[in-house]
């Protein structure tokens, strides 16, 4: 048997540079691993079996399932699996939790039948399912560029404890692809403001509200009925800016000390509002 975690990220800045010619929009982002996570356990079956106690999960719309075909393709093996996954990760939040998920699947599938397939060649195959993918790998706090797909790994930042709010809010059919339609050109930039962050990290320097950027946030408020109002009761609450986490629905802000996170994520909870406290995540070794 083999257990693996599989962690979700947001994205500290996220920004579109312009449509490709491939119909892919060109970004720039710095993304980082935080510590919400599911967790898969794999165990020797003789077909492939998928487990998931949560209501809306389903295999074949998961990219579990697709990651664990294409990894049986590649690699020609013929042999089943028992696959038990603990869902922590809200489905379609912005956080990852499905991409993650697909990651911990190529890499504890190749463990438990022993496949010689190396890293370089999992990171490869795992942008044909994609573009965020490659994150998951390594994690902790990365310069993503492409597609999303070109990965540079940067100077772990400084632990910071997240806030997350689930908003109990209607989601959207085919969310991100949804997301990226309602871009238009004034809402691009040239990666500025995401060049400006990787130069703090690189100095260690401390992360301010002021240094997060989420191109979606032009747009989500609109999309997502009773999104603005979620905000506005978070940020009264938490006395700080808070931030839309990918292509959304759920809301993030960042907080130095511990107890004051705490004492946030309380009074989220005590007001029926779906939440939890998180942190900040160093590269995977």
């Amino acid at each position: 048997m083999i257990s693996l975690d599989a962690c979700a990220k947001v994205n500290l800045t996220l920004e579109v540079l312009g449509k490709r010619t491939d119909g892919f929009h060109e970004i720039r982002s710095v993304m980082q691993g935080v510590s919400l996570c599911d967790r898969l356990v794999f165990e020797d079956a003789e077909h492939l079996e998928y487990h998931c106690a949560a209501r809306d999960w389903v295999a074949p719309k998961s990219l579990v399932s697709r990651a664990a075909q294409l990894l049986m393709c590649h690699t020609g093996v013929r042999r089943g699996a028992k696959i038990t996954l603990d869902k922590r990760i809200p489905l379609s939040s912005g956080l990852g939790g499905d991409s993650s998920d697909a990651v911990a699947v190529m890499r504890g599938l190749a463990r438990l039948w022993g496949a010689e397939v190396s890293t370089s060649d999992l990171i490869s195959m795992s942008a044909k399912l994609g573009s965020d993918l490659p994150f998951f790998f390594g994690g902790g706090t990365v310069l993503a560029q492409g597609r999303g797909d070109v990965i540079r790994q940067l100077p772990d930042m400084p632990r910071v404890w997240l806030v997350l709010l689930f908003p109990n809010i209607p989601s959207l059919a085919s969310k991100t692809v949804a997301m990226y339609s309602m871009l238009r050109s004034e809402h691009f930039t040239h990666g500025e403001l995401t060049d400006a962050l990787t130069g703090r990290l690189a100095h260690g320097a401390a992360i301010a509200a002021g240094n997060l950027f989420n191109v979606f946030e032009k747009v989500a408020f609109t999309a997502f009925s009773g999104l603005e109002s979620c905000r506005t009761e978070f940020q009264r609450m938490s006395g700080v800016p808070v931030h839309l986490a990918g292509a959304g629905p759920t809301l993030f802000a960042l907080f130095g000390d511990e107890a004051q996170a705490c004492r946030v994520q309380q009074c989220l909870q005590d007001a029926g509002m779906s939440s939890c406290l998180a942190y900040t995540c160093g590269m995977a070794v």
